[in-house]
């Protein structure tokens, strides 16, 4: 059983994941293939890109990172998450694939806008608007059914990248907090930040000296001058209602 699935591979779902797999929590993202954000010509407002960032390379890098947190991918649609359990949601949940082995987890992020329909067996309390249907969630990305939560979009979020990643954080350290893990705060400091003032290092905190604050300065840059050293061949999608005929 994962301690957490996460339904989308997208920013919110993907930042989602990179927190909960360094909290160590064995974190799941089912992927249903493409991001919504790869259908931006050029994303310009995300903090921290001068001049922009190509959509598709900025998704990899993070779907990278994840990765590197400890995060796993499985391609695939989720139809349906039921408690496993319904007297004992502290059992988890069982999430049935379109195509694939059902998959048991603890908890679930749901983080796949547009889609919500696989959350009805679970009545987490759905909002339509429109042709749209959002999940209705605490300040925290909490649900009305305990161990279930849904990050960015699909949550009623502005659409906008950075929001996503920051929402999919929030709710990340909500599932965190549930989960009841040793987990005080993900910081990398400089040595001595906490041990200097008499204190131990905080469970989910790291101190570093120079010499390998340097070393990972140096893997990073490389990292980043490999991956935009050369434009991506891919071209953005276009959104299906739009008609190149």
């Amino acid at each position: 059983m994962k301690d957490v699935c996460i339904v989308g591979g997208g920013v919110s779902g993907l930042s989602a994941s990179i927190y909960t797999a360094r909290a160590g929590l064995n974190t799941l993202v089912v992927d249903g293939g493409e991001s919504i954000l790869a259908r931006n010509a050029s994303l310009e407002n995300y903090p921290g890109f001068p001049d922009g960032v190509d959509a598709r390379r900025f998704v990899q890098l993070v779907r990278e990172q994840a990765r590197n947190a400890g995060a796993t991918f499985e391609l695939g649609r989720v139809t349906a998450v039921e408690a496993v359990d319904e007297t004992d949601l502290e059992a988890g949940f069982v999430l049935e694939t379109e195509g694939g082995d059902p998959i048991e987890a603890r908890r679930v992020i749901a983080a796949s806008w547009s889609d919500s329909e696989y959350l009805v067996p679970l009545d987490v309390g759905r909002i339509q608007r429109g042709s749209k249907h959002f999940v209705d969630v605490d300040e925290a990305g909490r649900t009305a059914v305990d161990g279930v939560y849904a990050a960015g979009r699909v949550a009623n979020e502005p659409h906008q990248a950075i929001v996503a990643a920051g929402h999919g954080a929030k709710v990340a350290l909500a599932a965190i907090h549930d989960a009841d893990v040793n987990f005080y705060h993900d910081w990398v400091v400089p040595e001595g930040y906490f041990t200097g003032r008499g204190r131990e290092v905080p469970p989910g905190c790291e101190e570093i000296d120079d010499d390998e604050r340097r070393r990972r300065d140096e893997r990073a840059r490389e990292r980043l001058l490999e991956a935009l050293s050369e434009p991506l061949d891919e071209r953005p999608t276009m959104h299906p209602s739009v008609d190149l005929d």
